[in-house]
């Protein structure tokens, strides 16, 4: 009889310790604006303005580079994913909302990105040259130099 409640014990306490690592919430990973959908159903295209958006949502995140008048808000939520995939992390909800304004700050154009969205964007394959990292005449022919004299070290 001893020996059977040494077992219920140590039962007992697995079971425990088993159930304290259990999470009723999913573990999250947050980036940006949360619940950005419902946020952006709340603005209204020629009704709200720039003060209303800044209270409303916030700062943006990047405005863009050739109009100012254009604000970018990003969402973005990775859980983990199942043991099958060893836990690794997977995009829940990847929003994006472009505002558009005119010249005085009224709302004009209101653009809402989901995940299903953003996979049918296209992108160019084309190779954008960068001059600042190429390297002059000399610094070619030295590192060239260099290689030649350290290949024999091995």
């Amino acid at each position: 009889m001893f020996f059977f409640k040494n077992h219920i014990n140590y039962l007992l306490l697995f079971i425990f310790i088993f159930l304290l690592n259990c999470q009723l919430q999913e573990p999250t990973k947050n980036h940006g604006i949360l619940f950005l959908e419902n946020r952006s159903d709340q603005l209204k295209v020629d009704i709200n303005n720039k003060n209303d958006v800044l209270r409303l949502i916030g700062n943006p995140h990047t405005k863009s580079v050739s109009n100012e008048d254009s604000w970018i808000y990003i969402e973005r939520v990775l859980t983990k994913g199942a043991y099958h995939k060893l836990g690794q992390n997977i995009v829940k909800t990847n929003n994006i909302l472009v505002l558009t304004f005119d010249k005085y700050g009224i709302l004009k154009k209101k653009d809402f990105l989901d995940k299903n969205d953003i996979n049918k964007l296209k992108f160019s394959e084309k190779i954008t040259e960068n001059n600042l990292s190429k390297k002059s005449f000399v610094a070619n022919f030295l590192q060239s130099v260099r290689a030649k004299m350290y290949q024999n070290r091995k």
